[in-house]
């Protein structure tokens, strides 16, 4: 073990499937323009199939298109032949991972999908192969060398295989003009549906912002910043547009005997910072931190300059932000 260079070994597994990732760039044409047109336009679901590491393979592209809008699941090959054939519908697709095009316990899906004009698209390295000649739709990879070239264990091939997934995914995704925000429907927890949620989905709007005339009192913006416990008030001219914030701050930079005699508009801070609804969330979090001064609350107005909502950062950091 002295002289085992562990560094060297990872440089080489890392070379060789960058080559064989070059090799998947310069090959892919065509065929892969039709399959993504096919599946864009599919009336049910994708259908991925595959046995072993092909198999795992298989899980992680269908997990990856159910999630960016294309409906599809995998569905092992031996429980089709056991029955779950009957999953598969003519409206349905069939995606079919096997690196050398002859794994056995795809024949009965293949048979089937003949049988029932199912279209069938072909992940394989062997074109020739039983499932490269039976294919509507061929996906195929390079016939690269494994990795690991002692065992041939799968290593480069299911790289090729994953990376081909990723491109078919988002390919779809954008031939389907596919959003942020439907990309958020599939994924509302975690970081991921903080990261995507709009700034409308956590604002408190209505009644719950607190609003004060610019000729109210101090004593009135006082009693409004108190009820609604925000640190802050919106102040907003007779059209109802927002021209101004009173926080916390501002009221100790204003403190004296005569500040609850005091109006509104003498005291606000003019052209605060705002946002829109539509905005992410994200981005209104980097909006109330970045550069100076860094605020805790922010005003989210219409097109008229109305106010539609107001963010607390704890809001922001409520939901997963960071």
């Amino acid at each position: 073990m002295q002289d085992f260079d562990a560094l060297a070994v990872a440089r080489r597994v890392i070379a060789i499937e960058r080559d064989g990732l070059s090799h998947l760039e310069e090959m892919i044409g065509e065929p892969f323009a039709a399959a993504v047109s096919l599946a864009s336009d599919l009336k049910g679901r994708l259908i991925c199939t595959g046995v072993g590491k092909s198999g795992h393979v298989a899980r992680k592209i269908a997990a990856t298109l159910a999630s960016t809008g294309t409906p599809a699941y995998y569905v092992h090959p031996t429980e089709a032949s056991h029955g779950d054939l009957g999953m598969i519908t003519g409206d349905d697709a069939v995606l079919a991972l096997s690196k050398s095009g002859e794994t056995r316990e795809l024949g009965d899906l293949i048979a089937y999908c003949r049988r029932f004009d199912v279209p069938l698209i072909g992940m394989t390295a062997k074109p020739d192969s039983t499932l490269g000649r039976a294919c509507n739709f061929q996906l195929f990879v390079p016939d690269a060398a494994e990795a690991c070239a002692e065992t041939r264990a799968p290593t480069t091939s299911t790289t090729l295989m994953m990376t081909m997934g990723d491109a078919f995914a988002v390919a779809l995704l954008e031939a389907r003009g596919f959003t942020a925000t439907d990309f958020r429907t599939f994924h509302p927890g975690g970081a991921l549906g903080a990261a995507l949620a709009s700034a409308a989905d956590v604002m408190h709007a209505g009644e719950a912002m607190p609003l004060v005339g610019g000729d109210a009192s101090m004593s009135d913006v006082l009693l409004e910043m108190t009820a609604k416990s925000f640190g802050c008030a919106g102040i907003v001219d007779a059209d109802g547009k927002l021209v101004g914030i009173i926080t916390d701050g501002d009221l100790r930079r204003h403190m004296g005997t005569d500040l609850v005699a005091r109006r509104a508009e003498d005291v606000m801070t003019p052209d605060p910072k705002v946002g829109r609804p539509g905005m992410l969330a994200a981005d209104a979090l980097r909006e109330m931190t970045a550069g100076a001064p860094k605020i805790t609350q922010l005003f989210l107005v219409d097109e008229t300059g109305r106010p539609a909502g107001l963010l607390h950062l704890h809001d922001l950091l409520r939901i997963g932000l960071k």
